[in-house]
């Protein structure tokens, strides 16, 4: 059987641990209606969804399945779910704001982003925490502290709430703004390289 490996899947790949609220996310903001439960592994193919901005701006969003550790060695659909992170030209990592310690959940998917083929950890990223909603402030600000601690200098920061849809219009913006970067920088293939 022919197969066809298109190198971009999407301009945005959301990834994150199972869980993380990426599916939630992508529904809220596009015209995908991926299957959203409270389990682990919800989602085993990637869900494409487009953002319409505004009237001239648009985002192609790509929620890549849940990362574990160990992905790169093939746990889990690991080396599958890289596969498809390599074909996103800028990512959200998504952190449960929730997860008692978020900074060793974005570490542990940065090192799975390391660990593969190719150094996805490389790809400009947004580090997100998502489920703020009925948080309290100052439990929020400490998890912010402390994602600030491992995330790379200038590296962008966001909290929203995926649910409610708290924090969202700002954050595409910003992606659009790195997506548009990436392009002019030529590092987002084109089609000519497929």
């Amino acid at each position: 059987e022919l197969q066809l490996e298109l190198k971009v899947i999407a301009d945005v790949g959301i990834i994150g641990l199972p869980n993380a609220g990426k599916s939630t996310l992508l529904s809220r903001v596009s015209n995908a209606r991926p299957e959203i439960a409270n389990y682990a592994f919800t989602t085993l193919t990637p869900n494409l969804g487009v953002v319409d901005l505004d009237d001239n701006n648009s985002l192609l969003l790509a929620d890549v399945p849940g990362l574990i550790e160990g992905a790169s060695e093939g746990k889990g659909l690991g080396v599958e779910f890289l596969r498809h992170v390599e074909r996103t030209g800028v990512l959200i990592h998504m952190i449960d704001a929730y997860q008692e310690d978020v900074a060793a959940a974005y570490k542990t998917i940065q090192n799975e982003l390391k660990s593969y083929a190719v150094d996805l950890s490389a790809k400009p990223q947004a580090v997100v925490l998502n489920k703020i909603d009925g948080m309290d402030p100052s439990e929020l600000k400490e998890k912010i502290k402390a994602l600030k601690k491992v995330i790379p200098r200038g590296t962008k920061q966001y909290a929203i709430s995926a649910n409610s849809g708290e924090g969202i219009k700002p954050m595409l913006y910003e992606l659009k703004k790195l997506v548009d970067e990436q392009r002019a920088a030529g590092i987002v293939q084109r089609k000519d390289s497929v």
